[in-house]
C-alpha cells in the first residue's frame, strides 16, 4: 500500500516518479527529487536522490511529507541514502528535530552512504532510536519494534 502526501504550493507529486519502491515523489525547489512512501505495516519510507548534496530545503521537504503521512503520530522512519554526495548542516538539523519519527533507520551501501550516516546518527537526539543498515529488509525489521499500536 502507498500512501500520498498532499504537495503544498511549492512542491509538485510528478505523475510517475522514477524509483519503483518509491513511486510518490517530492519536488524541492531546486528540481531535487525525493520519493516517499508509507509501506504497509507502519513505516515512512524516504529515499534521498543519489548523487546529490542533500541541502536543507530538501530535508524539509522530506520531513514535511514525514509529518503529513504521520498524521500527528510518532511513526518509524527509513531513510535511503545510497548515493548521496553528503548532507549539509541545515539538513542534518532537520532531521535531528524531527517531530514525527520514532525511530530512524538509515541505508546505504557504500563506505561512502557509511560515513554520511554516521554524520547523521552523531546529530541525533538520544529519544530518537536510529541505526545505519546495508540491508533494507534487516532495516524495516529493525523499525518494526518502534512502530505504533493506533
Amino acid at each position: 500500500m502507498s500512501v500520498e502526501a498532499p504537495a503544498t504550493a511549492d512542491e509538485q507529486l510528478p505523475a510517475d516518479a522514477p524509483d519503483a519502491l518509491f513511486r510518490e515523489s517530492r519536488t524541492t525547489p531546486a528540481g531535487v527529487q525525493i520519493g516517499v512512501r508509507m509501506f504497509d505495516g507502519g513505516i515512512i519510507g524516504v529515499a534521498l536522490p543519489p548523487n546529490e548534496e542533500i541541502e536543507g530545503p530538501a530535508a524539509r521537504v522530506a520531513g514535511a511529507a514525514v509529518r503529513a503521512l504521520a498524521n500527528g503520530r510518532r511513526i518509524p522512519v527509513l531513510l535511503v541514502i545510497t548515493g548521496v554526495v553528503g548532507i549539509s548542516a541545515e539538513a542534518r538539523h532537520v532531521y535531528a528535530t524531527s517531530i514525527a519519527a520514532s525511530a530512524f533507520a538509515l541505508v546505504g551501501e557504500s563506505p561512502v552512504d557509511r560515513v554520511i550516516a554516521h554524520y547523521l546518527l552523531r546529530s541525533k537526539t538520544e529519544t530518537i532510536p536510529a541505526q545505519f543498515f546495508t540491508s533494507e529488509t534487516e532495516a524495516v525489521d529493525w523499525l518494526r519494534q518502534y512502530k505504533s499500536e493506533d
